[in-house]
């Protein structure tokens, strides 16, 4: 036994109220360590030697709970940590390395139970310490877990507002122009030769207008070839075919055209026509604001939710069909900017899903959304709804024309934070999102993936 490793022992803050005999224990049972800076102590999931009786310097513990690396605790000349008596830690949650030169005795692993026949008074004041230390470690974890909860919350809460806010956006900078026209129409339509049987028709043909924009979005080689087809239509009934871009944009088909030019007489049925035009893009504009703002609505009762936990809430019979109709309206200005054909076809008579709408959206939202940001320009985007086995319940795919999904990371696509897209341009907790909302809903996601097609069922009972 060194004397001048005793004396070192003998003024150390926890040792020198110890019997010295103790003391001496601890010095002919105990191994010296020198530390480098950096140089490390006992690492991450490996296994801790014993009890370390820091003499000199600085140790740091390490830990990465999701919101970075970050140094959870230290201990300089006086203190002591690793294995106390009584203690079940097997390996440290991270590594414990040294800030500075330090110097460390270690007790053995295999001597703690000796350490504890032979040193009482050390024994009864090593137990102390290990409880004040199990308390900060419960506290900093604590801390770290609100960390990550507000971190998830917070990327979550962008990743869901992004896509409402922008329809909001785009939508709002254009209707001025589109009331403007709608006023003009209608002033030009009521100066015309009309009768209430030519209003039926025209109000008719709004109304099938509004309903296909609310469900489909061509891709442009599609718009392209439909204008083409509307501007013939024209030109062969004497109008402006220059007006064949607004009234593809519109949702005007061909039956559409000739049900008007068959009820409505030549001198009406351009003012008819741009009426029904213009009408429709506004109605259709202040819808997409309507339900982009509902949208937020809903994410912030969700926010709401989660911060007032002990507060109930009801699920309710949700209508899936509109749900998925309100999802097409707030993405159609993604999909047009992408170029990908976007349709909805759902099933006649779907029964309610018992669950919460809000959150549905959120799944219809973000799967859509991933597809599209999955396909190729002029790609497409299949959205559809079905009865379920036996006609209970209903089944949501999600079907895109893109690359597919690499099978190296198929099982990890749901993980939160995992991410294929750039820096910057996903957060990785869109299919975690839907994921715990599904599941919320006690229902399944399964998903199947090839090139050329991946598809995304949703199946709710």
């Amino acid at each position: 036994m060194s004397q001048n490793l005793l004396a070192r022992l003998t003024r150390h803050r926890i040792l020198a109220t110890i019997p010295h005999e103790q003391v001496a224990w601890v010095a002919t049972h105990g191994r010296l360590h020198h530390l480098k800076p950096g140089e490390v102590l006992t690492a991450k999931d490996s296994k801790v030697e014993g009890l370390h009786i820091v003499l000199d310097g600085h140790l740091s513990i390490y830990v990465d709970r999701g919101a970075g690396r970050r140094k959870i605790m230290e201990w300089r000349g006086g203190d002591v940590t690793g294995l106390m008596p009584y203690s079940r830690l097997v390996s440290p949650p991270g590594d414990v390395a040294a800030e500075e030169p330090s110097d460390v005795i270690t007790v053995d692993r295999k001597d703690m139970q000796q350490m504890i026949h032979e040193c009482a008074e050390l024994t009864a004041a090593l137990v102390h310490i290990m409880l004040d230390r199990a308390r900060h470690f419960t506290s900093s974890f604590l801390h770290d877990e609100k960390l990550v909860s507000l971190g998830k919350l917070s990327a979550g809460l962008a990743h869901e507002l992004n896509n409402p806010a922008a329809a909001i956006a785009r939508s709002a900078s254009a209707i001025a122009t589109s009331l403007a026209e709608a006023d003009a129409s209608s002033r030009a339509l009521g100066s015309s030769a009309i009768t209430a049987e030519h209003l039926a028709a025209i109000e008719n043909v709004r109304a099938a207008c509004i309903a296909r924009n609310t469900r489909q979005v061509l891709s442009p080689l599609e718009q392209d070839d439909h204008e083409r087809s509307l501007a013939r239509w024209l030109k062969d009934h004497k109008l402006d075919s220059d007006r064949a871009e607004t009234l593809a944009e519109t949702g005007f088909t061909l039956e559409m055209l000739d049900d008007l030019a068959r009820s409505l007489p030549p001198q009406t049925l351009d003012a008819g026509l741009r009426w029904v035009a213009a009408n429709t893009a506004t109605r259709r504009m202040a819808l997409e604001i309507q339900e982009a703002a509902s949208r937020i609505s809903h994410i912030v009762d969700a926010i709401k939710g989660f911060t007032q936990m002990d507060r109930e809430s009801v699920s309710e019979p949700v209508d899936i069909s509109q749900g998925l109709s309100n999802t097409i309206v707030v993405l159609r200005g993604k999909a047009r900017a992408k170029a990908v054909s976007l349709t909805l076809d759902v099933a006649d008579n779907l029964p309610l899903v018992n669950g919460f709408a809000g959150e549905l959206n959120q799944v219809w939202s973000n799967l859509i959304a991933n597809a599209l940001d999955a396909t190729r320009e002029n790609g497409r985007v299949e959205v559809s709804a079905r009865r379920g086995q036996n006609g209970r319940g209903v089944i949501v795919r999600v079907t895109d024309d893109g690359d597919g999904i690499p099978p190296g990371i198929r099982d990890r696509i749901f993980e939160p934070f995992f991410t294929t897209k750039p820096v910057g341009e996903g957060s990785g907790l869109g299919l975690d999102i839907v994921r715990r909302l599904v599941q919320r809903h006690n229902g399944q996601i399964e998903v199947e993936s090839e090139p050329g097609k991946t598809e995304f069922r949703v199946i709710l009972s």
